[in-house]
């Protein structure tokens, strides 16, 4: 099954070496979880000065500045995995180097009849 790891932190929560060291453990992960057949995707993202919320209201489009909400923690980026149960990618959600600042969210994907396979 497949699940999404959202890594929630404030951004605030490390210096710029403590961020690279982050990057790097959080690479190794990667590659641990690929060995498995477990690593479908990951990636950090920008802060939160950099995103943009869109809705569409009654056929009008509103774009904003900024996330869809304003929190404490900060949704910082995501892993993509094959777990074989809840069990398993909570095991996996452990390990990522962020958890030891911040929290990480578990959400099993549904898989959609008709989507593009990638």
């Amino acid at each position: 099954m497949k699940y999404m790891l959202l890594v929630y932190l404030n951004e605030q929560a490390m210096n710029d070496t403590e961020r690279e060291e982050c990057y790097v453990e959080s690479a190794q992960l990667c590659h641990d979880l690929e060995a498995k057949g477990q690593y479908l995707a990951a990636s950090p993202l920008h802060p939160v000065a950099t995103a943009i919320s869109v809705r569409v209201r009654d056929g009008k489009r509103l774009v904003t500045d900024g996330p869809f909400a304003e929190t404490r923690e900060q949704l910082g980026g995501y892993y993509l995995i094959d777990a074989r149960d809840l069990d398993e990618a909570i095991a996996v959600a452990a390990r990522i180097p962020p958890a030891r600042k911040g929290t990480i969210e578990i959400r099993p994907v549904m898989e959609i009849p008709g989507l593009p396979t990638g």
